[in-house]
């Protein structure tokens, strides 16, 4: 059995970690964030007195088998050493041993850099090939004026790198020739495609060819892809999370395929209760369901990878994975079953929505009808972005970003999580170890949540009602976004909530 991700501090049940003067310090034993994305890395198992040499392992395995090729700089000793929450000195010494050996060289400002692999290994079988041939709620909510906006999915805005991009963005054009003006490859930009393949090696533990990445308009759109692949392939009917997003249920539907509600619980989604829907294929959130918040744990994990090996496919959509406060970094499904599983991601939530910018890697069997549902549906997306991504990508623009957000959304989650304990003492909170939202569910049935959702909104506030994610009855509950706004928008939209809850109560 595995833990519930729900718990009870200080009046309001959640599984924050603890409040005061140890939390968001990073100190090993009260976060439980000894991990790193970069590698995978997860330190909290290993002996304090093995752990310099279990670095260096790890670093010398990722460099031999071409995860980390000539070229690629290793995170700044200091990063490395906060992430992982161990000294620095142990970072140092055990990038010193790989320089010993010649494999990496410490070069000023450029950082430490790897010099010398061995040559790649072959692709995976049936890798790369070479290219061939109406409004729901959400969208109606997210049209209507407010004072706070409390809804999931915003990210934070008024983050993105501008520096970065148009710098990025002139380096970009100074490059360009005449022709490179011209219709890209439908499948995506090159350059994209590799610094894709590398991102996903060094922070989702993804190995892939960039033959193997497809560049889409976002998830939705890889939605949309696969929808039209499967249901031209005889599948009718695909199972999803329940609880679990409208907004995909929506795509799916507008895709001609029928979704078929599984129950998601502590453990993740109810890979038992897949297996007697009938489902040929399923989408789910592992990493960060959405909206409970919870991980899909080990047992959940290996029985879906065996249900897929049985001729099921999964497809997982990397929700919020990169956002995560208070765990290690848990893998990606794909990493573990690339042949029966379609990975999606984007940088929606890194970056902004407007970019429409994502990735698609889909198993080899399905990879030629996909190429020609991208092409057909849009000639490929537009070159200029996906070049100034991949600089963002390969020169390390990114990984910075996202350290800058995991500070400041971590700061706002905290807000959120101290005014609903204040505000809103009998809420049980979930989900709040990662991502950019809180779900908080109200015991009993003493009010519907869209009731409360409609009274907030009449004082200003959005967010959505945990209803309108569920197919299954329950329990009243919210789903409030946290990234978007400053702590002070948070804290007043919370108390906006209380009153509109005061106001609805018989």
């Amino acid at each position: 059995m595995s833990r519930s991700n729900e718990g009870v501090v200080q009046g309001s049940r959640t599984d924050a970690p603890p409040s005061g003067a140890d939390a968001g310090r990073g100190r090993a034993g009260t976060s439980g964030e000894a991990g790193s994305d970069f590698l995978q890395l997860d330190i909290g198992r290993v002996p304090a007195g093995g752990r310099t040499e279990w670095l260096a392992g790890r670093l010398r395995a990722a460099i031999a088998d071409g995860t980390l090729p000539a070229g690629s700089r290793l995170p700044a000793s200091r990063v490395l050493a906060a992430e992982l929450q161990v000294s620095r000195g142990l970072v140092t010494e055990a990038y010193q041993r790989l320089a010993e050996t010649g494999q990496v060289s410490g070069r000023g400002r450029a950082g430490t850099v790897v010099v010398a692999v061995p040559s790649r290994a072959e692709p995976p079988a049936g890798g790369p090939r070479a290219t061939g041939a109406g409004a729901g709620p959400v969208d109606a909510l997210r049209a209507l004026p407010c004072r706070i906006d409390l809804s999931p999915g915003v990210p934070d805005l008024a983050a993105f790198p501008r520096t970065a991009w148009l710098r990025a963005e002139r380096q970009v054009l100074a490059d360009l020739t005449p022709a490179d003006f011209g219709y890209g490859n439908p499948q995506g930009a090159p350059a994209l495609r590799e610094a894709v393949a590398g991102w996903l090696a060094r922070n989702r533990g993804i190995r892939a060819d960039p033959g193997e990445v497809v560049i889409v308009a976002g998830v939705a759109q890889a939605l949309a892809l696969l929808s039209q692949v499967l249901r031209e392939a005889g599948v009718t009917r695909l199972a999803v999370e329940d609880p679990g997003s409208l907004g995909a249920r929506q795509q799916l539907e507008y895709g001609q395929l029928e979704p078929v509600p599984v129950p998601v619980d502590g453990a993740g989604l109810d890979v038992a209760a897949l297996r007697a829907s009938g489902a040929r294929a399923v989408l789910l959130t592992p990493a960060h369901q959405f909206p409970t918040g919870v991980v899909l744990d080990g047992d959940r994990r290996r029985d879906l990878l065996g249900w897929a090996a049985d001729g099921g496919l999964v497809i997982e959509d990397d929700y919020d994975a990169e956002h995560r406060y208070d765990r290690a970094p848990v893998p990606a499904l794909r990493a573990l079953l690339p042949e029966a599983v379609c990975y999606a991601g984007s940088v929606s939530k890194l970056l902004a929505p407007a970019l429409r910018l994502g990735w698609l890697l889909v198993p080899a069997r399905h990879r030629d009808a996909v190429l020609a549902a991208k092409r057909y549906a849009d000639l490929g997306n537009p070159v200029l972005a996906q070049l100034v991504l991949a600089r963002l990508m390969d020169s390390g623009e990114l990984e910075r970003h996202l350290r800058f957000l995991r500070r400041r959304h971590r700061r706002r989650r905290d807000a959120m999580l101290r005014a609903l304990r204040d505000r809103l003492p009998g809420a049980r909170v979930h989900g709040a170890a990662a991502g950019l939202h809180l779900t908080v569910t109200f015991d009993g049935d003493a009010f519907e949540d869209t009731a409360l959702a409609s009274a907030a909104l009449d004082l200003g506030v959005k967010c959505h009602p945990l209803s309108w994610h569920r197919f299954r009855p329950g329990p009243p509950g919210l789903i409030l976004g946290y990234a978007s706004g400053p702590v002070a928008e948070i804290e007043e939209g919370i108390a906006v909530l209380a009153a509109a809850q005061r106001r609805i109560m018989p």
